[in-house]
């Protein structure tokens, strides 16, 4: 039971990272997003399917 209790922890904290890391870096990739849109960068679909 002690080692649940402990793996749930290190996931609640791992998780918490992320958020924090995602929600810091967030402001940059919404801005990288417009970059790419003014330039006319578009989704890479493989053109040599089919």
């Amino acid at each position: 039971m002690r080692a649940r209790r402990v793996l749930i922890a290190e996931a609640l904290l791992l998780g918490g990272v992320a958020l924090t890391v995602l929600a810091r870096e967030f402001p940059g990739l919404v801005r990288e997003v417009r970059i790419w849109r003014m330039v006319g960068v578009r989704p890479v679909i493989s053109r040599h399917a089919g």
